[in-house]
């Protein structure tokens, strides 16, 4: 397809996916308590991995077609301007800063999580360039952390060795009664018809992307990062904008942090899909520089969800402010 194509499949591909994820949100909340698995862990494991399909494959896809720097761009970027849509969360949230109401150990150990995560993907790209099968040892490394910090995640949740301070602003995670009468079968049906269409709304963004890299003048590292990174992050801030609407503050931190987490495995799996060697071997500078201020808006949310500030400028947290203004740093040098 032509530029003029592409651009058109691409923003129908992107109008899909908001729509889609949106409905993701009531049916996520709903299978939290029927589940019992509470919004934290049930945002962070699988509404977060579900509304992270579309940059998966974005990424896989472009890895595939020999886009490396557009692989790698679109799973950070991505990590980077769903923090971002928190900040716009937060906004959304009249009462009181959304990291005070929404304090959860599970989702201060996911931001810990995702730097470990980041850090290795840094290791990994200055290290010595080994590779197996064109795998990086560290790519699986990656895979292993997640999981098992994930089961440690869990295990954390059922017998916690710290909690938040209970404030009048705390909106604890408390099951709804007419969620829990629901059918478990239908709720999840429903959540996975929601999730396929998604998924392939990812996969045209993903290979419209590509063509728009290919044909404009736009380098791979700028498309991952302002368009294809943003497109398919639309489901993680539409989900959790309606999230805090409905009263389900815990779980739009948790499907925006427990997703960030789940966003680093994108290097991985690409790096099984990018042949002519270990992908995490050609990131540049501008990867580099999206990483850090990833990992500068990460540590900046901690530090927030720590501090709990109830309203400060603007009625929303300092670290809101914060992360829009490095969120918008960053994509200004980028450009520059």
């Amino acid at each position: 397809m032509d530029l003029q194509q592409a651009i058109i499949f691409f923003l129908l591909a992107t109008m899909l996916i908001a729509i889609f994820g949106t409905r993701l949100t009531k049916a996520a909340d709903q299978l939290a308590d029927i589940t019992g698995m509470g919004e934290a862990m049930f945002g962070a494991i699988f509404l977060g991995s579900i509304t992270s399909l579309p940059g998966i494959i974005t990424s896989v896809v472009a890895a595939g077609n020999n886009h490396p720097q557009l692989a790698i761009s679109n799973a950070i970027g991505g990590i980077a301007a769903q923090t971002f849509f928190l900040s716009i969360a937060d906004i959304t949230y009249k009462r009181v800063n959304l990291e005070h109401a929404a304090a959860s150990l599970t989702n201060l150990m996911q931001g810990a999580l995702l730097i470990c995560l980041l850090a290795i993907v840094i290791m990994s790209a200055f290290g010595p360039e080994i590779d197996w099968m064109g795998v990086h040892p560290f790519s699986i490394l990656m895979i292993v952390v997640y999981v098992v910090g994930s089961r440690m995640i869990s295990k954390a949740q059922k017998s916690p060795m710290w909690s938040p301070r209970i404030t009048l602003q705390t909106v604890q995670d408390k099951p709804e009664e007419q969620n829990q009468k629901l059918s478990l079968t239908k709720v999840g049906i429903k959540f996975t018809i929601y999730a396929l269409l998604v998924a392939g709304s990812g996969y045209m963004v993903g290979y419209t992307g590509i063509q728009i890299a290919e044909q404009s003048p736009l380098s791979d590292g700028l498309v991952g990062t302002l368009m294809t990174a943003v497109a398919t992050s639309l489901p993680e801030l539409i989900v959790s904008v309606a999230a805090v609407r409905q009263g389900a503050l815990t779980l739009a931190v948790g499907n925006i942090i427990g997703g960030n987490s789940f966003d680093v495995l994108f290097v991985s799996i690409s790096d099984f899909a990018y042949t002519p060697g270990s992908i995490l071997h050609t990131a540049t500078n501008e990867q580099f520089l999206i990483i850090g201020a990833t990992i500068l808006m990460t540590g900046i949310l901690l530090l927030g969800m720590l501090h709990r500030e109830k309203k400060g400028f603007g009625k929303i947290g300092w670290e809101s402010l914060m992360i829009i203004l490095v969120y918008l740093l960053v994509n200004a040098l980028l450009v520059y």
